[in-house]
Protein backbone atom coordinates (compact mmCIF):
# COMPACT_ATOMS: atom_id res chain seq x y z
CA UNK A 1 0.00 0.00 0.00
CA UNK A 2 1.31 3.41 -1.21
CA UNK A 3 2.52 5.83 1.91
CA UNK A 4 1.43 8.80 1.00
CA UNK A 5 -2.28 8.84 -0.82
CA UNK A 6 -2.74 10.68 -4.67
CA UNK A 7 -2.81 14.53 -4.92
CA UNK A 8 -6.22 15.95 -4.75
CA UNK A 9 -8.50 16.73 -7.35
CA UNK A 10 -7.75 20.06 -8.01
CA UNK A 11 -4.04 19.59 -7.96
CA UNK A 12 -4.93 16.31 -10.70
CA UNK A 13 -6.61 18.79 -12.70
CA UNK A 14 -3.83 21.31 -12.99
CA UNK A 15 -2.06 18.82 -14.57
CA UNK A 16 -4.67 17.26 -17.32
CA UNK A 17 -2.58 17.66 -20.53
CA UNK A 18 -0.06 15.44 -18.89
CA UNK A 19 -2.56 13.15 -17.46
CA UNK A 20 -4.35 12.50 -20.52
CA UNK A 21 -1.15 12.83 -22.94
CA UNK A 22 0.31 9.55 -20.95
CA UNK A 23 -3.29 7.77 -21.02
CA UNK A 24 -2.89 8.11 -24.31
CA UNK A 25 0.16 6.86 -24.63
CA UNK A 26 0.45 4.31 -21.89
CA UNK A 27 -3.03 3.66 -21.12
CA UNK A 28 -2.58 5.13 -17.63
CA UNK A 29 -1.21 7.51 -15.80
CA UNK A 30 1.84 6.42 -13.63
CA UNK A 31 0.75 6.21 -9.19
CA UNK A 32 4.09 8.21 -9.30
CA UNK A 33 2.77 11.22 -11.01
CA UNK A 34 -0.27 11.57 -8.48
CA UNK A 35 2.12 11.70 -5.84
CA UNK A 36 3.99 13.95 -7.21
CA UNK A 37 1.42 16.04 -8.48
CA UNK A 38 1.24 17.02 -4.60
CA UNK A 39 4.40 19.44 -5.29
CA UNK A 40 3.16 20.94 -8.27
CA UNK A 41 7.14 22.53 -8.67
CA UNK A 42 8.48 19.19 -8.55
CA UNK A 43 6.04 17.13 -10.90
CA UNK A 44 6.95 20.05 -13.03
CA UNK A 45 10.72 20.12 -13.21
CA UNK A 46 10.51 16.06 -12.96
CA UNK A 47 8.91 16.18 -16.15
CA UNK A 48 10.90 19.20 -17.82
CA UNK A 49 13.81 16.43 -16.44
CA UNK A 50 12.63 13.44 -17.84
CA UNK A 51 12.27 15.58 -21.24
CA UNK A 52 15.86 16.62 -21.23
CA UNK A 53 17.22 13.05 -20.25
CA UNK A 54 15.03 10.11 -21.80
CA UNK A 55 13.76 12.38 -25.05
CA UNK A 56 16.33 14.50 -26.02
CA UNK A 57 17.29 13.65 -29.44
CA UNK A 58 21.35 13.18 -28.21
CA UNK A 59 23.63 10.82 -28.76
CA UNK A 60 22.86 7.96 -27.24
CA UNK A 61 19.97 6.18 -29.07
CA UNK A 62 16.34 5.54 -27.07
CA UNK A 63 16.89 1.84 -26.59
CA UNK A 64 20.40 2.23 -25.36
CA UNK A 65 18.69 4.89 -22.68
CA UNK A 66 15.86 2.94 -21.59
CA UNK A 67 18.10 -0.32 -21.16
CA UNK A 68 20.47 1.31 -18.76
CA UNK A 69 17.47 2.88 -17.42
CA UNK A 70 16.84 -0.45 -16.65
CA UNK A 71 19.98 -1.41 -15.43
CA UNK A 72 20.28 0.82 -12.69
CA UNK A 73 17.33 0.65 -11.25
CA UNK A 74 17.91 -3.27 -10.68
CA UNK A 75 20.72 -1.91 -9.67
CA UNK A 76 18.99 0.47 -6.72
CA UNK A 77 16.65 -2.11 -6.10
CA UNK A 78 13.69 -0.54 -7.20
CA UNK A 79 10.94 -3.06 -8.43
CA UNK A 80 8.55 -0.23 -9.36
CA UNK A 81 11.27 1.34 -11.85
CA UNK A 82 12.20 -1.69 -13.25
CA UNK A 83 8.68 -2.80 -14.07
CA UNK A 84 7.99 0.26 -16.12
CA UNK A 85 11.97 0.64 -17.88
CA UNK A 86 10.89 -2.80 -19.20
CA UNK A 87 8.08 -2.06 -20.86
CA UNK A 88 9.17 1.42 -21.88
CA UNK A 89 12.65 -0.62 -23.25
CA UNK A 90 10.43 -3.31 -25.62
CA UNK A 91 7.22 -0.73 -26.11
CA UNK A 92 8.99 2.52 -27.00
CA UNK A 93 12.94 1.24 -27.21
CA UNK A 94 11.61 -1.52 -29.50
CA UNK A 95 14.24 -4.25 -28.74
CA UNK A 96 13.06 -7.93 -28.94
CA UNK A 97 12.08 -9.44 -25.69
CA UNK A 98 14.58 -11.96 -26.40
CA UNK A 99 17.41 -8.75 -25.84
CA UNK A 100 15.23 -7.95 -22.32
CA UNK A 101 15.53 -11.33 -21.47
CA UNK A 102 19.01 -11.06 -21.91
CA UNK A 103 19.83 -8.25 -20.27
CA UNK A 104 20.90 -9.95 -16.91
CA UNK A 105 23.33 -11.87 -18.76
CA UNK A 106 24.85 -8.38 -20.99
CA UNK A 107 28.28 -8.90 -19.89
CA UNK A 108 28.67 -11.97 -22.08
CA UNK A 109 25.26 -12.08 -24.20
CA UNK A 110 25.87 -12.12 -28.06
CA UNK A 111 22.91 -9.55 -28.33
CA UNK A 112 25.00 -6.89 -26.98
CA UNK A 113 27.37 -4.68 -28.62
CA UNK A 114 30.84 -3.81 -26.68
CA UNK A 115 29.37 -0.40 -26.65
CA UNK A 116 25.85 -1.48 -25.12
CA UNK A 117 28.32 -3.42 -22.80
CA UNK A 118 30.06 -0.33 -21.43
CA UNK A 119 26.87 1.71 -20.84
CA UNK A 120 25.07 -0.87 -19.26
CA UNK A 121 28.62 -1.89 -16.60
CA UNK A 122 28.38 2.00 -16.05
CA UNK A 123 24.66 1.93 -14.99
CA UNK A 124 24.90 -1.20 -12.84
CA UNK A 125 28.00 0.00 -10.95
CA UNK A 126 26.67 3.62 -10.41
CA UNK A 127 23.12 2.40 -10.08
CA UNK A 128 23.73 0.84 -6.50
CA UNK A 129 24.18 2.92 -3.52
CA UNK A 130 26.86 3.68 -2.55
CA UNK A 131 28.01 4.10 -6.58
CA UNK A 132 30.95 1.57 -7.49
CA UNK A 133 31.47 3.18 -10.71
CA UNK A 134 35.47 3.62 -11.40
CA UNK A 135 37.88 5.34 -13.90
CA UNK A 136 37.76 1.77 -15.86
CA UNK A 137 34.39 2.18 -16.76
CA UNK A 138 35.31 5.32 -18.06
CA UNK A 139 37.84 3.92 -20.38
CA UNK A 140 35.75 1.66 -21.69
CA UNK A 141 33.09 3.81 -22.22
CA UNK A 142 35.40 6.51 -24.32
CA UNK A 143 36.21 3.70 -26.42
CA UNK A 144 32.76 3.85 -27.93
CA UNK A 145 30.95 6.83 -27.30
CA UNK A 146 32.09 11.02 -26.84
CA UNK A 147 32.23 12.65 -23.62
CA UNK A 148 28.74 14.12 -24.41
CA UNK A 149 27.08 11.07 -24.66
CA UNK A 150 28.67 9.76 -21.62
CA UNK A 151 27.00 12.55 -19.77
CA UNK A 152 23.26 11.13 -21.25
CA UNK A 153 24.46 8.13 -19.57
CA UNK A 154 24.93 9.17 -16.42
CA UNK A 155 22.21 11.92 -16.85
CA UNK A 156 19.73 8.34 -17.01
CA UNK A 157 21.27 6.84 -14.29
CA UNK A 158 21.06 9.65 -11.84
CA UNK A 159 17.76 10.54 -13.00
CA UNK A 160 16.59 7.45 -12.31
CA UNK A 161 18.40 6.98 -9.26
CA UNK A 162 15.78 10.14 -7.77
CA UNK A 163 12.96 8.25 -9.25
CA UNK A 164 13.84 5.18 -7.43
CA UNK A 165 14.11 6.76 -3.91
CA UNK A 166 10.77 8.29 -4.10
CA UNK A 167 9.24 5.42 -5.49
CA UNK A 168 10.92 3.16 -3.14
CA UNK A 169 10.46 5.25 -0.10
CA UNK A 170 6.68 5.79 -1.04
CA UNK A 171 6.01 2.29 -1.68
CA UNK A 172 4.49 3.67 -5.24
CA UNK A 173 1.64 1.10 -5.86
CA UNK A 174 2.54 -0.69 -9.82
CA UNK A 175 -0.13 -0.02 -12.58
CA UNK A 176 -1.66 -3.05 -13.61
CA UNK A 177 -0.16 -3.09 -17.12
CA UNK A 178 3.18 -2.86 -15.95
CA UNK A 179 2.86 -5.12 -13.33
CA UNK A 180 1.51 -7.76 -15.80
CA UNK A 181 4.47 -6.84 -18.13
CA UNK A 182 7.06 -7.59 -15.35
CA UNK A 183 5.28 -10.52 -13.96
CA UNK A 184 5.60 -12.10 -17.35
CA UNK A 185 8.85 -10.93 -18.29
CA UNK A 186 11.11 -10.34 -15.43
CA UNK A 187 9.79 -12.73 -12.78
CA UNK A 188 12.63 -15.56 -14.18
CA UNK A 189 15.27 -13.07 -13.51
CA UNK A 190 14.10 -12.83 -10.02
CA UNK A 191 11.95 -10.03 -10.32
CA UNK A 192 9.13 -9.62 -7.50
CA UNK A 193 7.22 -6.45 -6.72
CA UNK A 194 7.93 -6.13 -3.50
CA UNK A 195 6.13 -2.99 -1.63
CA UNK A 196 5.08 -2.06 -5.29
CA UNK A 197 2.22 -4.81 -4.82
CA UNK A 198 -1.46 -3.84 -3.86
Amino acid sequence: MARVSSASAERIAEFAADFEKSKKQRGYVPNSWLTLARRPKVFRAIQTLREAVMADAGEVPTALRLMVAEVASNAAGCRYCTAHNAENVVERGKVPEEKLHALWQFQTSPLFTAAERAALSLALAAGGCPPSATDAHFDELKKHFSEDASIEIVSVISFFGWLNRWNDTLATQLEEHPLEFARKHLTASGWNPGVHAK
